[in-house]
């Protein structure tokens, strides 16, 4: 497992009965998570006093139940800096299991010893953005959603990279790429992090079990003749790091040849010195 855990600002305090314990900063959340099916004793006093928690509701949406918090508040991973924002569907703007990746991310654009440009798709908030462009890379960031494109800019910003050669695009992801290839451009470094299910911009419809082998195989085409990485992760139960690496084997492996790893992202819980899986992640490097 690729367990984040250089983390200093966010702390997975403990997990149970369907519940995380989460601290984010100096805010303490709980927040639902649909794999902690255990049921622990809830020992840590955050419990009783957290500073929000999110509740589903039986129609399958839900609330923060809020005391204290600020509309959103400052965290920091190494030199890069993010803004915290309870939102709906249980989310802060932030997946911190993602450090990991971004550490590889760091590490194979500092290692390539040239210019690299990267291709970041489903691109969120920006983390990987952010770790790419810190380390020297100029990035392509695409995403459907205008506002978490603009909230991608703000950590951008955050992290002392404003300036940074970073497109931002919104835009459907396959959509994009095919014209990418269209106008011959070429990217040395691919990350996605797919949802399930999502809208493009323009009402375009993504399923992951429909678009995903297609997606992959056009980003095959977008790729530079000296690729530098490919990174998938998957939130999705039926993607486990087995199906990510036959994936980027008959796609990325196929043309490129290098090698494959894949294994489950994961947080370190305080309370049990256990690490939680949180979703699948493959890697190709030449």
């Amino acid at each position: 497992m690729w367990v984040s855990d250089k983390w200093r600002d966010y702390e997975l305090l403990d997990c149970s009965e369907g519940e995380r314990l989460e601290r984010w900063g100096i805010y303490t959340l709980v927040r639902p998570d649909p794999q902690v099916i255990w049921r622990t004793p809830k020992k840590h006093r955050g419990w009783r006093e957290a500073d929000a928690r999110y509740t589903r509701s039986a129609d399958g949406g839900g609330r923060w139940s809020e005391h204290s918090l600020p509309e959103s508040w400052e965290i920091s991973y190494g030199a890069l800096r993010f803004a915290v924002r309870p939102m709906n569907f249980k989310h802060t703007g932030l997946f911190p299991e993602q450090a990991a990746n971004w550490e590889f991310i760091a590490g194979r654009v500092r290692e390539a010893g040239r210019p690299v440009s990267a291709l970041n798709l489903f691109a969120y908030s920006g983390g990987a953005t952010a770790a790419a462009a810190a380390a020297g890379a100029s990035v392509c960031h695409v995403d459907a959603a205008k506002g978490m494109v603009r909230q991608a800019r703000e950590n951008a910003a955050l992290s002392g990279l404003a300036e940074a050669p970073v497109r931002w695009i919104i835009d459907d992801c396959a959509s994009f790429v095919e014209r990418e290839i269209r106008r011959g451009r070429a990217y040395d470094a691919v990350i996605m992090d797919p949802p399930s299910y999502g809208r493009g911009p323009s009402g375009e419809v993504w399923k992951l079990e429909d678009g995903l082998w297609e997606l992959m195989s056009l980003c095959v085409r977008v790729m530079s003749d000296r690729p530098c990485f490919f990174l998938i992760s998957s939130y999705t139960a039926g993607l486990n790091p087995s199906v990510l690496e036959y994936m980027l084997g008959e796609t990325v492996g196929a043309r490129f040849g290098g090698r494959c790893e894949t294994d489950e992202l994961g947080l370190p819980v305080s309370a049990s010195g256990r690490a939680l899986p949180c979703g699948a992640s493959g890697r190709w490097i030449p």
